[in-house]
């Protein structure tokens, strides 16, 4: 196993462990508080908990080596494991959504928390702060999209837990138990939105796509600097975890032999590979200049780039 999946599973032991501990207190001091804002900022600590085992268990399909049935590898595990997570957090979030119109509809009949939930409330928010800025660190380092969702996820708990904070702060001061459950309600809408917005991001992967399209402006200039290869064209750029696959159609001198244009294209790949970070693999596919094919699939010319 490389050195990138060893870091990504330790990060996930740590957010295992950081996130057991804060699910068990939350959970059981916010049922003996009274307090369902509490409760519901702990199943989301235990669902978290779920998004690590899924990303410890994705590393181990992630570091097999590619084989007949997976050409390319099996890093792709990364993006499905990031969809799971979605999926978790968004059940989560739709699960105490109904839960807390439960509860505020016979909000009259509820007690007021006591002030035990506003303590394991302050010390939730200092524990998400320190897996918040460690997997977002880890994140950056590995360039891991699922340690990205989860940084973002546990961001995402600082604010539900201020968020139940100081619902529970307007609670007990007020004596109006219902805005225990308006604050749960809140947090369910927060938890929902994080979990479409990192579907979307990993789709977008997953359908062969890129979020970042200035690496299109990378991969022209590094192929004009190429002598006796212009018009770079039919450019498709996908990513694999964090690693980037290049397809690309070059023109050459069309009384070139063999020999010489799969020279230019291998100077092609050597100026991509010396321009761009994290890349896997390079098609070039070589053709005569004012060369024009009817039916060609989708792809980027350094011109239309320009244009957008």
């Amino acid at each position: 196993m490389n050195q990138r999946l060893k870091q990504i599973q330790v990060a996930s032991w740590v957010g295992i462990i950081g996130n057991s501990i804060l699910a068990l207190l939350k959970v059981s001091l916010g049922l003996i508080s009274g307090s369902l804002a509490v409760v519901g900022d702990g199943i989301d600590s235990a669902t978290d908990i779920l998004s690590f085992l899924i990303i410890f268990f994705a590393t181990r399909i992630m570091s097999k080596a590619p084989d007949k049935k997976h050409p390319y590898g099996h890093l792709r595990a990364e993006t499905l494991a990031t969809l799971i997570i979605a999926f978790i957090i968004l059940f989560a979030g739709i699960q105490l959504m109904f839960t807390s119109i439960i509860k505020l509809a016979s909000a009259n009949r509820t007690e007021i928390p006591s002030l035990l939930a506003i303590i394991v409330t302050f010390f939730s928010v200092f524990g998400k702060l320190f897996l918040s800025i460690y997997q977002f660190k880890i994140a950056k380092k590995t360039k891991s999209s699922m340690l990205n969702a989860n940084g973002r996820n546990m961001l995402s708990d600082i604010f539900i837990s201020l968020g139940v904070l100081v619902g529970l702060l307007f609670t007990i001061t007020l004596k109006m138990p219902l805005i225990d459950p308006m604050v749960a309600i809140l947090i369910s809408i927060w938890i929902v939105r994080t979990a479409i917005h990192i579907f979307l991001e990993a789709n977008t992967e997953l359908m062969e796509g890129i979020e970042d399209t200035s690496i299109y402006e990378e991969v022209f200039t590094a192929v004009k600097k190429v002598k006796n290869v212009s018009n770079p064209h039919r450019t498709r750029v996908r990513k694999l975890s964090n690693l980037y696959l290049i397809d690309i159609d070059i023109e050459v001198d069309g009384e070139l032999t063999v020999a010489e244009g799969h020279q230019l294209a291998v100077k092609v790949e050597k100026a991509l590979r010396q321009s761009i970070d994290n890349l896997y693999d390079v098609a070039v596919h070589v053709e005569p200049v004012g060369n024009i094919e009817i039916g060609e699939k989708y792809g980027l010319s350094s011109k239309e780039f320009a244009c957008d």
